[in-house]
């Protein structure tokens, strides 16, 4: 069942999907340029917002987990996309050594990792598991939702090579965001691929920088277009030295979010968007929808409470927040039965294999639907035919609306393949 979408389908949100949808031969082309100059992070996963006036990322996420929620018709595309991919890295690959994050009493995120072992065993690999948790000493068999049953395994590590008791892996691929920091046991690999690499973990990786090089992907792509690329670009503003405990960098945070909800006001006026307009102040690193405030005035920032400023101070496995990005913020206008909706699409290489509405409803329009709460309704994949049908009235195809989902998304994903190239310790510098 198609999930029924209330959008803004009167707002420039059409003149958007067709203008991408008739771009369709120019912006493919586009894309394949790119990918002949940059590489594609290895899987990826970005949450879409659509205020119908706007359409932009709110997020990249290089460690996908929730590949467990995208429906069976979708597997063969990304076992297609997984072999594709694994070919360009190590096409005589037979063994596959995937790494998940520690929380094993999470059964959502085990059917997560249960998917992924099927998606790569599809693509002719031999997958097992290994874990970063040093208490685990011996295999670990976990029983899922389902009945089916995982085995996590303490990993083994030599000088140069990381694998299991008699497994010795060509690649690894990381399931895991290293939010506590780079464990040892993943370092100095000469031999093997790790998947991706230490410096996408969040232990390094910036949302700033991601979110830097994003506006400079969203102004080549409306440059082809003809378009403002504010329609697909979220504004943003950084502050570091920020402890929310102790009250110190209040000023920077007061100023940035002042003047970015001026640049949206004027933003608004220019396009006659009657709104009030917010920014989402979150940790600079990190994920799992911690660290995250609404800001519609920055006086509001004089009167935190105990309990947000506990909130904003801490995120994934207790590390500390000193940095935060200031992000303009994408109301979302799409409901599946009433409840606030947010696309979010799924990729393997550079390919787009699926996605599905995040839905609160608890949460507004101006909200984090990341959240305790949260569930997850499949894309628009009901309808046999998937692919986009030009000339369609816009707003009218489901497949147009995810084609345009899916550009958005690759655009967000070239983004952090420009952004990894930009943060990788090994990259060559040439000197003037």
């Amino acid at each position: 069942m198609v999930p029924h979408l209330i959008t803004a389908l009167t707002g420039p949100i059409n003149e958007l999907e067709q203008r991408i949808l008739e771009s369709m031969p120019a912006i493919e082309r586009w894309f394949r340029l790119e990918w002949m100059e940059h590489t594609p992070p290895f899987y990826t996963s970005v949450d879409v917002r659509n205020a119908g006036f706007k359409l932009a990322p709110v997020d990249t996420n290089l460690y996908p987990g929730g590949f467990n929620n995208l429906t069976t018709e979708m597997l063969p595309l990304a076992v297609q996309a997984a072999m594709a991919a694994i070919e360009k890295i190590c096409p005589e690959a037979k063994n596959l050594l995937l790494i998940p994050e520690k929380h094993t009493r999470n059964t959502f995120y085990l059917m997560n990792v249960a998917r992924l072992v099927e998606i790569f065993t599809m693509a002719g690999l031999n997958v097992r598991l290994g874990t970063l948790d040093e208490t685990i000493t011996e295999p670990n068999v976990l029983t899922l939702p389902d009945g089916s049953t995982l085995t996590i395994e303490p990993l083994v590590r030599d000088k140069h090579r990381l694998g299991l008791k008699n497994f010795d892996p060509c690649t690894i691929l990381l399931n895991n965001d290293l939010s506590a920091g780079l464990p040892d046991v993943l370092k100095g690999l000469h031999e093997q691929y790790l998947l991706p690499p230490l410096h996408a973990g969040w232990a390094v990786r910036r949302k700033s920088q991601h979110f830097q090089a994003y506006e400079e992907v969203a102004k080549k792509f409306a440059k082809l277009l003809g378009m403002d690329p504010w329609l697909i670009n979220p504004m943003f503003m950084r502050c570091g030295e920020i402890d929310f405990h102790e009250g110190e960098g209040a000023e920077c945070l007061q100023s940035n979010v002042d003047a970015l909800l001026t640049k949206i006001r004027r933003k608004y006026k220019d396009y006659g968007i009657n709104e009030k307009p917010f920014v989402i102040v979150k940790a600079d690193n990190g994920t799992y929808g911690m660290g995250i405030m609404t800001v519609r005035d920055a006086k509001e920032l004089t009167e935190l409470n105990r309990r947000t400023r506990n909130k904003m101070s801490v995120v994934k496995d207790g590390q500390q927040v000193s940095e935060v990005i200031i992000q303009e913020g994408v109301p979302t206008y799409e409901r599946i039965n009433d409840a606030v909706a947010e696309p979010v699409v799924y990729m393997i290489d550079r390919y787009v294999v699926g996605g599905f509405y995040r839905v609160h409803a608890e949460r507004g329009i101006d909200e984090n639907l990341n959240a305790p709460g949260s569930s997850f309704v499949p894309l628009a994949f009901a309808e046999p035919l998937h692919l986009p049908r030009p000339g369609a009235k816009p707003g009218a195809s489901a497949p147009n609306r995810f084609y345009m989902y899916g550009v958005i998304g690759r655009l967000a994903m070239l983004a952090a393949s420009y952004e990894l190239e930009a943060t990788d310790p090994n990259a060559e510098t040439y000197e003037e």
